[in-house]
């Protein structure tokens, strides 16, 4: 699983950036969520593999703050990227006319530099949190990665704090750019009924299927586990969840956008598929 995320994910980065076709801000955004699945990947699954193969599961405190660090970010800017990217549709799709003008360059760039800086933002605020809680004796984590809710079942100081600092960024990252996605998409739906061609139809479903099928994928299986207080958290149901989005997700995001898609099947065509010959 963790090789087909890097190939693919590698992939379709690849494809997006040789293939001038591609040059557009949905693509642009695209590459993006693929680099940072990549990253998420990466985070996570190497010291799983390594704790697998030694059966030496152990972490440092440092260690686990920093991985915990880069877990929060890089989830934290999936979330605020695909509201981008439902953003983009609606635009593209309600907004014909105006699209250019809309998403142009210099504005995709300043989203994506937005969602950067926020999700580093808020993740570095729990992280110092987190480094600022005693544990208690037993520092075993129900878990193959040093994830929130675990480490708050292990606290011996008071976690009042922390827990209202967590349901603020969840609201800030998760309910917001969810609500910016519902919206997007209620306003595509709306336009897309007033369609009077099918073939018009299929072909903007078509468009916008995979990226919901992604949303629905990420943000059902985060909001599982982490719209719940500790006090109620299930480490087994917990864990379930946390496989699906940080491996599942990850892995399936290329299928999803280059199966559905002609000009992702078509870049990948003209990358690997035979040249054609030229007649002079």
């Amino acid at each position: 699983m963790y090789l087909v995320t890097l190939l693919g994910n590698l992939l379709i980065i690849l494809a997006i950036g040789s293939d001038q076709h591609l040059h557009t801000p949905m693509y642009f955004f695209l590459a993006n969520l693929s680099f940072i699945d990549t990253c998420f990947t990466c985070t996570i699954v190497p010291k799983v593999l390594v704790n697998i193969h030694t059966q030496h599961h152990t972490i440092s405190h440092t260690g686990c703050l920093v991985q915990m660090y880069f877990f929060m970010a890089l989830a934290l800017l999936d979330d605020f990227l695909l509201a981008v990217m439902a953003y983009d549709r609606y635009v593209a799709i309600c907004l014909p006319l105006h699209y250019t003008t809309i998403m142009c360059p210099h504005r995709c760039l300043l989203l994506v530099t937005t969602c950067w800086v926020f999700s580093n933002l808020l993740a570095l605020s729990l992280t110092v949190l987190m480094a600022q809680v005693s544990f208690c004796a037993s520092h075993s984590i129900p878990h193959f990665f040093c994830d929130l809710l675990p480490l708050l079942k292990l606290a011996c100081s008071d976690t009042h704090t922390f827990h209202f600092m967590m349901f603020t960024d969840a609201a800030l990252s998760g309910v917001v750019p969810l609500i910016c996605v519902l919206v997007s998409y209620a306003h595509i739906m709306h336009t897309i009924l007033r369609i009077p061609s099918a073939g018009g139809k299929h072909k903007v479903f078509s468009t916008c299927g995979s990226h919901l099928t992604v949303v629905t994928l990420f943000y059902g299986t985060v909001f599982l586990v982490y719209f719940q207080p500790s006090s109620s958290y299930s480490a087994d149901t917990g864990m379930v969840a946390s496989i699906v989005y940080t491996m599942v997700t990850p892995m399936l995001n290329p299928f999803i956008y280059s199966l559905r898609n002609k000009d992702m099947k078509g870049a990948l065509w003209r990358l690997f598929g035979p040249e054609k010959s030229c007649t002079l």
